[in-house]
């Protein structure tokens, strides 16, 4: 668990940086997010060197069960905006927030790193490693839950409602996937994809 324990206090400090109102205007949000992914994938894959076929094994089944789940996220988080934009006064300007990092980059950038680099890295990390440790050590109800928190909760530097609460059902989500499937696999294109459906080819706003 030690580990475990520090590399979140890494994702932390790293999230903060990408994150929070003082240092977030200071740097490439897009350059800071591909590096603190890689070296947080990469320690994970050490960290788990010993079980990667285990918590890696590929099926054909999960391409589509990657698709289909990464559809079903985008039609929630549709809804999700159209409906929090009509009751909550905040939740425009904070979705339009989440977007102006679009700015740093070109979209073919984005969805490339998205596509091939963020989302797969974030799966690898938050459920191969931390969900996976979290469920030996506390069980596998009570180890989704907490791991899904502690990914919403490294997203509260950005004082943004709609961030937050868009990282918790994804942490669910995708969590509940690793939970289903036992391979980071399904939920690894299910993230890749969305990402890059919500961020670059149909944003929400």
């Amino acid at each position: 668990m030690i580990a475990v324990i520090w590399l979140c206090a890494l994702a932390t400090f790293f999230w903060f940086v990408m994150f929070s109102p003082w240092t977030a205007p200071r740097l490439n949000f897009w350059l800071v997010m591909a590096m603190a992914t890689a070296v947080l994938a990469g320690a994970g894959l050490w960290f788990q060197k010993d079980r990667l076929r285990e918590i890696y094994f590929f099926k054909p089944a999960h391409i589509a069960i990657g698709l289909v789940s990464a559809l079903i996220l985008y039609a929630i988080f549709w809804a999700g905006n159209a409906l929090s934009t009509q009751l909550f006064h905040f939740a425009r300007p904070e979705i339009a927030g989440i977007y102006s990092t679009r700015a740093q980059a070109s979209p073919l950038t984005i969805g490339l790193l998205l596509l091939f680099w963020v989302g797969p890295a974030e799966e690898i990390f938050w459920r191969g490693f931390v969900q996976e440790r979290f469920c030996g050590r506390y069980g596998r109800a009570v180890g989704y839950l907490v791991a899904s928190l502690v990914y919403a909760a490294i997203h509260v530097f950005g004082f943004n409602f709609m961030l937050f609460m868009a990282s918790l059902i994804c942490g669910l989500f995708w969590g509940a996937m690793y939970l289903r499937y036992r391979s980071v696999w399904p939920g690894l294109i299910s993230h890749a994809v969305w990402d890059v459906l919500i961020f670059v080819i149909i944003p929400v706003q």
